[in-house]
């Protein structure tokens, strides 16, 4: 297949949390193929400067995105080397099951600290510098879940039904800076951790069922869409929270 070109990309600084692997990788990898200047953080040191080693012209550091200091300061070093943030790229978060009932109250404030308060940290680190560019764009990762309500993960499918109405709430907030945030509600795509802790036969078999579209939900197909997304050719579009799940919902 022979994929879109965005010529608005090139040149442009992006920041991606969550970058070092699964879908945040495929956002690195797919905004540098585009000419833009990339950096991205996570708390996986060695899977990110494995991908430096890979793609060198990117800029990897290492952040506690839980703590609002350190993501504070990793966007303003990426600021400072490469430029003017005008796209970010909410990307990070942290699935793993859990139940209501054996939380405590420690475990729900931490799946929230990774799931949902970065966002709003990084939004509102970032759009300073966008309204003085005049303009940027912010792209949250949100969920189906957040549909679906699955059971098994209350905290994660909380924290990703917020991303998305924070989605909203910024739009609303920020348009008139020329700021357009929107939310990408991926359904089930195969990463490494997912075929690592969930995805079995049987389990890929039983969503097969349920998609229209009978094929696996790549990060490289989130990717794509975020790059339209970021580009002027969706220069009207904001406040929407977008679905790529195969025809799932």
């Amino acid at each position: 297949m022979a994929f879109a070109t965005y010529p608005s990309l090139r040149d442009r600084t992006v920041f991606i949390t969550g970058g070092a692997s699964g879908i945040g990788e495929a956002l690195v990898e797919a905004f540098r193929g585009q000419g833009a200047h990339v950096a991205f953080v996570d708390n996986n040191q060695v899977a990110g400067e494995a991908l430096v080693r890979r793609l060198p012209d990117v800029m990897f550091q290492y952040a506690d995105v839980t703590n609002s200091s350190s993501l504070e300061a990793a966007i303003s070093a990426a600021s400072a080397a490469l430029g003017p943030i005008t796209v970010l790229i909410n990307n990070v978060a942290n699935d793993t099951r859990h139940e209501a009932m054996t939380m405590t109250a420690a475990d729900w404030r931490a799946n929230l600290a990774v799931n949902l308060d970065p966002v709003f940290t990084a939004a509102t680190a970032v759009v300073p510098g966008m309204a003085r560019a005049g303009g940027g764009t912010i792209i949250n990762l949100g969920s189906i879940n957040s549909i679906l309500t699955p059971g098994g993960m209350p905290a994660y499918v909380a924290a990703k039904g917020a991303v998305s109405a924070l989605t909203g709430a910024l739009a609303q907030d920020w348009g008139g800076m020329g700021v357009r945030v929107n939310c990408i509600s991926p359904g089930w795509v195969v990463t490494e951790r997912q075929l690592a802790l969930w995805l079995t036969e049987d389990a890929e078999a039983a969503h097969m069922a349920q998609v229209a579209l009978k094929a696996r939900i790549m990060p490289a197909d989130v990717a794509r869409l975020a790059l339209f997304l970021a580009a002027d050719d969706s220069a009207m579009i904001t406040g929407q929270d977008i679905v790529i799940d195969g025809g799932r919902t």
